[in-house]
């Protein structure tokens, strides 16, 4: 059960400090408004960093169901366990936007002529929309990220913990280097859960959902997770 409830709460706490960020740059009447992509990208560094220490070691901190389907599919966890650490992911992103929206509720009355800002602080939205695209930036971004964190493997005398900031900062390169093609979601539960807590709250001025393009972030970090994993399986690391 321990596990289960780890990877609950770590994806609750990832999505309050990543979407709670969005909030904090984007929305009127919020004190850090105009602080830019740069706090963003750092802040969405910190948010997967953070609970990875407090849950690493109960859950291992997936905290994404591409990462847990990936590490199934290589052997890393047994099957049996990826549907509960996915709806944990899942009901935990979607309860950490519901927070932020209680939180920010006063910023979102003020920011209710702009639905596609309220809609970005919720969830990912691509700036050129063209799904083919879309998806093989998600696919490349989330390969990065998965076959990265293998590799984390390959470094000998990583002090327990330490693991966790190259992760942070594996998070915090891509999102330099992508953040402006799709957001990078880079992992359903951080987009479908908030996308889904925007679909149902009573936002003033919210908007559409955008539930056509929540494909992209659905099935591209899947592939891209599933790829990375296959590709660091057959090189010949001995």
């Amino acid at each position: 059960m321990l596990p289960y409830i780890a990877e609950f709460l770590g994806t609750f706490l990832l999505i309050l400090i990543g979407d709670g960020v969005v909030a904090n740059v984007t929305l009127n009447k919020s004190g850090m408004k105009g602080a830019g992509s740069i706090q963003i990208t750092f802040a969405w560094g910190l948010a997967v960093m953070i609970p990875a220490f407090i849950f690493g070691a109960a859950s291992g901190a997936h905290f994404n169901p591409a990462l847990t389907i990936a590490l199934a599919v290589d052997g890393s966890i047994a099957w049996s366990m990826v549907p509960g650490y996915v709806i944990a992911q899942f009901v935990g992103a979607f309860l950490g936007a519901c927070l932020v929206y209680v939180m920010y509720k006063d910023q979102y009355e003020a920011t209710a002529d702009q639905p596609g800002t309220i809609l970005g602080t919720f969830c990912t939205a691509p700036t050129v929309p063209n799904m083919a695209r879309n998806l093989l930036s998600e696919i490349v971004e989330t390969f990065i990220l998965v076959f990265a964190i293998k590799g984390i493997g390959q470094v000998t005398g990583i002090a327990g913990g330490l693991s966790n900031i190259f992760v942070f900062g594996i998070i915090v390169s891509i999102g330099m280097s992508f953040g402006g093609l799709t957001g990078y979601a880079i992992n359903p539960a951080r987009d479908l859960g908030p996308r889904f807590a925007h679909s149902i709250l009573p936002i003033k001025g919210k908007g559409d959902s955008n539930w056509g393009y929540a494909v992209v972030p659905l099935f591209g970090p899947i592939i891209g997770a599933i790829i990375a994993v296959l590709v660091y399986q057959i090189i010949p690391w001995a």
